[in-house]
């Protein structure tokens, strides 16, 4: 608790090797709150200081602190192909109004192994013609792979864009058997 009495704002953070490279795990007692791709040293530090802005507290490197393991334990099992859905309490804070409508429904409506267009995700939400708002609340997604907007792609069969790069796409989509193993 803080002077005031209040209980102060924890953020508390890891990265974790994976088959797409590093990603950082944020997270604070209300759950899982960020997901960074290719937290190489400047990612990391950029995305920390983002998190410290938005939430307005310095997060704290602690891989093993109780609010990361579990997270960290189930985006391993992702990664080896043990595990199919994430089962965490997610910390929506970061993310608001349509597009957490949006990316909740992704979450609770295209599971593992399936894809949705953008103008079908659009329709899902109330929002028919809306693909375009779509795609743009894939692109503030926070929780990218725990919330899979990697599951979203064009209607006319086109892999579409994507925040961690159209390769880290296709090789999360290649994980979840949509599409063929990359090449290369």
């Amino acid at each position: 608790m803080d002077s005031h009495g209040q209980y102060e704002q924890r953020v508390v953070w890891a990265v974790v090797g994976t088959g797409i490279g590093p990603l950082l795990l944020a997270a604070t007692r209300d759950g899982l709150v960020n997901v960074v791709f290719h937290a190489t040293d400047a990612v990391r530090d950029r995305a920390l200081e983002r998190l410290a802005a938005r939430l307005g507290t310095e997060p704290v490197e602690a891989p093993g602190s109780p609010l990361l393991t579990e997270a960290i334990r189930q985006v391993e099992a992702y990664f080896a192909g043990l595990r199919r859905d994430f089962e965490l309490p997610l910390d929506w804070s970061l993310i608001s109004g349509f597009n957490r409508q949006v990316l909740r429904e992704l979450t609770s409506g295209v599971p593992y192994g399936e894809v949705v267009g953008y103008g079908d995700l659009a329709g899902r939400v109330g929002r028919p013609g809306g693909a375009q708002a779509v795609g743009m609340a894939m692109g503030a997604n926070p929780l990218p792979v725990v919330v899979p907007c990697h599951r979203v792609v064009e209607s006319d069969g086109g892999i579409g864009g994507f925040g961690g790069g159209v390769d880290t796409k296709r090789r999360l989509l290649a994980l979840e058997g949509v599409l063929p193993e990359p090449l290369f």
